[in-house]
């Protein structure tokens, strides 16, 4: 009986994520470039980029930059590299291309922030670009992003990158990685004034100088982890509009063919997302038991009730999932799957509070952050 309401209960959670008015699943909040506008001046947009051991993609970076229009103004803040990546930068861009050798990073600081608050002082534009170092653009979308910018009357515009999903891991595991984060952060609010939900996507952001400016700069969210979300949050609480949504025209360079590459990458900020708290860790844990497991162990259990329900769990769950995998143009049988997927995720995510508890924090490119004392 009580194994019976329990595989109920999970199938509810997945029916009541498809009934949700603001339909977190959906793929409808996109935005994509169009060639057509490659020839715009952009002479009031300046691109930051921040660059840390990115000698492999920093040029076709670069290249995506320069396709975008005329008179785009570049900065990129060399974060201490140990490879050839200011080198490889100003062979690509000898004269429209300022390089900051960026400082040691002070305490309270992540790598990244520091890096875009040294460049961000040499910014004079109305508008500047956050984008990442590993972020390829496809001709137009900047322009797209200014069009857009101003057509819905926000302070910044973020697209989620598309990202690489080529080998086995990547396909199995990269689209689930977006579809929970529109799961936590639905579009949908987070494009409105709600307050309570703001979400950017920090490959690539176009921001409003002035705001930026008005918010305190990067040192206003100079020690998180999550500083793309954390910044929106800002925005949002200076009055400011905020804009989300999905693209094919801002591709990842980055590679995650192997899975300690991914599990790394989610078990970075999973726990830190939870606020550090085991009373959330815990809740969390029994959700996704509750909603990936119980609907494939209800399959063999004798009660008739509790086959159809943990049918229907299944069939909501994969529901859900295949307009992700429709966007980035995946087969929907990778959907059959998602209970091993979510089980994974779990997984990753006690690794991060393992992590935490041991004292290791958050490591990335080098850099450990949030060391527990």
């Amino acid at each position: 009986m009580i194994l019976t309401f329990l595989t109920l209960l999970g199938a509810s959670l997945w029916v009541i994520i498809l009934l949700l008015p603001w339909r977190p699943w959906s793929t409808r909040e996109f935005l994509d470039g169009e060639p057509d506008d490659c020839h715009d001046d952009l002479g009031n947009i300046t691109v930051l980029i921040p660059a840390r051991n990115e000698a492999k993609v920093i040029q076709a970076t670069l290249a995506g930059v320069v396709s975008q229009g005329k008179n785009v103004r570049v900065i990129l803040v060399d974060d201490q590299s140990e490879d050839k990546t200011a080198t490889l930068a100003g062979e690509m861009l000898e004269n429209d291309l300022k390089i900051v050798s960026g400082q040691p990073l002070p305490e309270g600081w992540s790598g990244k922030l520091w890096a875009l608050h040294q460049g961000f002082q040499l910014v004079d534009t109305p508008l500047v670009l956050l984008l990442d170092a590993d972020i390829e653009l496809m001709p137009g979308i900047l322009s797209k992003l200014r069009r857009e910018m101003m057509k819905r009357k926000v302070h910044l515009i973020s697209l989620m990158a598309y990202l690489r999903m080529v080998s086995p891991w990547e396909r199995l595991l990269m689209p689930a990685f977006i579809y929970f984060f529109k799961l936590l952060y639905p579009f949908r609010l987070s494009n409105s004034s709600f307050p309570r939900v703001a979400a950017a996507a920090g490959g690539c952001i176009l921001l409003r100088t002035d705001m930026l400016k008005a918010i305190g700069g990067f040192a206003a969210v100079r020690g998180e982890l999550i500083d793309d979300c954390a910044l929106a949050k800002k925005v949002k609480s200076f009055g400011g509009r905020t804009w989300i949504g999905l693209s094919h025209s801002a591709l990842s360079l980055r590679a995650y063919d192997r899975p300690g590459v991914i599990w790394n990458m989610v078990a970075r900020t999973a726990f830190h997302q939870l606020r550090y708290s085991i009373g959330l860790l815990l809740l969390v844990t029994g959700m996704m038991i509750l909603m990936f497991l119980m609907p494939i162990t209800g399959l063999f259990f004798p009660s008739l009730t509790a086959g159809f329900m943990s049918f229907c769990g299944l069939a909501a769950m994969m529901l859900g999932y295949i307009p992700t995998l429709k966007f980035y143009r995946l087969s929907w049988k990778w959907a059959f799957l998602m209970p091993l997927i979510g089980l994974l995720f779990l997984a990753m995510t006690w690794t991060s509070a393992i992590r935490f508890w041991q004292g290791k924090g958050a490591e990335w490119k080098g850099r450990a952050y949030g060391e527990k004392k």
